[in-house]
Formats: structure tokens, sequence, C-alpha cells
């Protein structure tokens, strides 16, 4: 395996274990989602350390999983956490910034960092764009530095979380 980072066999979505994969996956994210939530109240929304979980499916598991999961568990937790009206744009952005970081799967150390980079500017771009339709531009900036640092902690977490993982669950995963 050498260089790298996400797990070298993806199941099936179809089979009962793709199926468990992407349930416990989503309930992970929504865990994690949930745990720290810091409220912001310009847009009536949240930061939180939700996206570890939504880009570690994507690396370890695939496009299909880490979006599935990734967009399931968070909107999921949007919608058990008071935040109903976030829960069909998470859906949208948090499944994107899923399939984007499961492009990094089986891929070397410093793409692999790359494509997580991108799935997590997708998902700052994607709130800002849904807050500033829906609170205006003010609104807006006032919660890029937040999501900014949920996408870089998922980002940093992932990464380091992924290999170690892989390592322990070995040819499981």
């Amino acid at each position: 395996m050498g260089e790298e980072v996400g797990a070298r066999v993806s199941p099936s979505i179809a089979s009962s274990r793709g199926v468990a994969i992407v349930g416990v996956m989503a309930a992970l994210a929504a865990v994690a989602t949930m745990v720290i939530q810091v409220p912001t109240p310009a847009t009536q929304g949240y930061i939180n350390l939700g996206d570890t979980i939504v880009m570690l499916s994507g690396i370890l598991f695939g496009p299909v999983v880490g979006s599935l999961s990734g967009g399931i568990g968070s909107a999921l937790a949007d919608l058990l956490s008071g935040y109903g009206h976030w829960a069909p744009f998470t859906l949208v952005i948090k499944g994107v910034e899923g399939f984007l970081a499961g492009i990094a799967k089986g891929k070397g150390k410093v793409t692999s960092l790359l494509i997580l980079a991108v799935a997590g500017a997708e998902m700052v771009a994607g709130y800002f764009v849904v807050e500033w339709y829906l609170y205006g531009l003010g609104g807006a900036l006032q919660e890029v530095p937040g999501n900014t640092f949920q996408a870089v902690s998922g980002i940093v977490f992932s990464y380091l979380l992924a290999p170690v993982i892989r390592r322990a669950l070995g040819e499981w995963l």
C-alpha cells in the first residue's frame, strides 16, 4: 500500500455489507456533527466537526459511500438538532463533499490531500451560496471563517485517521 491513504477494496453499495457500511458511517457522521455544535446566529446554523467523518467515509470507502453517508448522516444531524431548515441543503452539500473526498481513495498522500482540500472548499462554497441567497452577503461572509475551520479540521483529521483505520481494520476494509 505504501503511499495510499484510502482503502483498496470498496464494497458494492447494493450488497448488504455496502448498505451496512453506509448506515454505520451515516450514523457516525450524524453523531460527530451533533457532539459539538457552535451556533451561528447570523444564518441560524452551526459549526461542527462532522466533516471528519464525511471525508473519512469517502477516503476509506470511495465516492458512493462517501456521498451517501456524508449527505444522509449530516442531514439527519440537522433534523435531530433542530436545524431542519438546513437539512435539504446539507444533504446535497455534504453529499458532494463526501463524493469528492471519495475520489482520494487509494491515491498518494499529496494527491489525497489536494482532493480533500477541494472537497472542503466545495463545502465552504456550497454553504456560502445558500447563505447568501437566504441571509444576504453579510450573513454569508460571517460564516466563512467557521465553515473554513470546519473544512480544515475535517481535512486534517480524516487525512491522519485514514491510514490508522486502514491498518487497524486491515482486509476488512
